[in-house]
């Protein structure tokens, strides 16, 4: 997600001057040799799950909102049918989903907002499905590591759920109905319930197929790679594994336009003819943000990108197709600020994205390199010294600081608010200044490279940040994700 609009207003002296300890160290998807398949009951064939393997995930409750998602399963492969009605505004949607329960349970309990379920099986049996405060709960046993198949259908219309952020430029979390009829959504760091059963906080993570039907004349996106259209059918799949928050789903009367990245990477952009003309520009510039990136983190983590542009104030990177405002506005001070924050975004695919933080305790850990990457590439465009760039951090930081607290102990009341972004940014720069580039732009790529398609903590960070420079960086990264002031510089 894009810096808050109030930090957002910090920049200007830039432009003229010419984020406790988190859990051990969770590695996801490792890719064991062999999969669990699930036991055949007399009713149902025997399903080999091994298809679905690459979205096998290790869940971790989540410290800041607990009572989101659930460690006691895993969800290997969401498979979501959808179809959307603009004149009644409703959807209508069967849920497949292949799950893995981590421990025995006498019931399987999902995020989902009170659709009107119009049936449920397990393992093709029929059982009962019921939703109470944003939970359906499955009456039937499950077993761990026995991985089992539930269907959800449902229907009704979609509703959003309250944003935990004192931030200004976002909306309610979750699917939006638009003025238009149309649909979009941003989820972070919840959300996905309110147009999906899921399992709904970010380890565990899981591989998608999405199909969308419209009306004609209206087209469809989602996240993952465009898998074909019959009809006014939209699909696409998602090979590599994806947190519930960055999932999304857009549909509206659309332009598509279509480019290459680089390397060929495959790049589509969704926009409303008249309404975004004027961001066309910034879409187009995704190939040269893209080549940036990879000369400073290394290749493009997925097989396709994109953006599509909503009727939001905000940005989001959900993942190879992100979401944009198109309230998001250039100012005097930041005339390519539209385009800055997409660069932010297409950050994210590297941070957050392939590499995702296995709790919302550790959001410092996307949003501090996407921050930097965005605060360098202006830093470098508009050829500012490196001496402006530390005197706008340290006054950023440590006004951030006093408001907020320290970036690694986030508050669940003030989610994605300054700090988990420029104080995190500050410790980055902070290991950029004693490492160098050349080593410092090893570490950035190595981290997201190596650590592909998993998810990550504080503790894993530090561990690897202390291997791979082979100097013991702990207390630094530790002192400027805690303290209650800005740390002092060594330099």
């Amino acid at each position: 997600m894009r810096r808050p609009l109030y930090v957002a207003l910090l920049l200007p002296p830039l432009l003229v001057s010419g984020c406790t300890s988190a859990p051990g160290a969770s590695t996801a998807h490792t890719g064991s040799s062999t999969s669990p398949t699930a036991t055949p009951s007399p009713s149902a064939p025997a399903v080999d799950y091994t298809a679905w393997q690459a979205g096998r995930s290790t869940p971790v409750a989540d410290p800041i909102y607990p009572a989101r998602g659930t460690d006691a399963l895993d969800v290997l492969h969401y498979g979501l049918e959808l179809d959307w009605a603009p004149p009644t505004k409703t959807l209508t949607g069967t849920a497949t989903l292949r799950i893995r329960p981590t421990r025995d349970a006498p019931s399987l309990v999902l995020d989902f907002m009170p659709y009107q379920i119009d049936g449920v099986t397990l393992d093709d049996a029929a059982v009962t499905g019921t939703v109470a405060k944003e939970k359906l709960t499955i009456a039937a046993p499950v077993v761990a590591d026995q991985p089992v198949t539930l269907v959800v259908k449902y229907h009704g219309t979609p509703k959003t759920t309250p944003m935990p952020s004192h931030r200004t430029d976002v909306e309610k979390l979750g699917l939006t109905v638009s003025k238009e009829g149309g649909l979009w959504t941003m989820q972070e760091p919840f959300g996905a319930f309110t147009w999906y059963p899921a399992n709904d906080q970010p380890s565990d993570e899981a591989l998608y197929d999405i199909k969308v039907t419209v009306p004609a004349g209206w087209s469809a996106i989602a996240s993952g790679t465009p898998a074909g259209q019959s009809g006014t059918t939209f699909s696409y799949r998602s090979t590599d594994p994806v947190a519930t928050y960055l999932t999304t789903l857009a549909v509206g009367k659309y332009q598509k336009l279509t480019a290459k990245g680089p390397h060929g990477i495959p790049l589509t952009y969704w926009y409303r003819k008249g309404t975004d003309d004027k961001l066309l520009p910034y879409l187009k510039k995704s190939p040269e943000y893209l080549a940036w990136l990879e000369k400073k983190f290394g290749p493009y983590p997925f097989p396709s990108g994109g953006v599509v542009v909503v009727d939001s104030a905000s940005g989001m990177e959900t993942q190879q197709m992100i979401t944009m405002g198109r309230k998001i506005e250039n100012t005097k001070a930041r005339r390519d600020r539209w385009g800055s924050d997409l660069l932010h975004e297409y950050a994210h695919q590297w941070f957050g994205d392939s590499v995702t933080p296995t709790s919302w305790r550790d959001l410092w850990l996307n949003e501090g390199w996407a921050q930097y990457a965005q605060d360098l590439n202006t830093k470098e465009t508009n050829h500012l010294s490196d001496a402006s760039l530390d005197r706008y951090l340290r006054d950023a930081d440590a006004r951030l600081r006093k408001k907020l607290g320290p970036p690694g102990k986030p508050s669940p009341k003030n989610f994605a608010e300054g700090n988990v972004y420029l104080c995190s940014e500050a410790m980055l720069h902070e290991l950029h200044k004693q490492l160098g580039d050349k080593k410092f732009f090893a570490l950035g790529r190595a981290w997201v490279q190596e650590q592909r398609n998993t998810h990550q903590d504080r503790a894993s960070f530090i561990a690897f940040v202390n291997k791979q420079t082979g100097r013991d960086f702990t207390k630094l990264i530790n002192t400027w994700l805690d303290s209650k002031t800005t740390p002092k510089s060594s330099f």
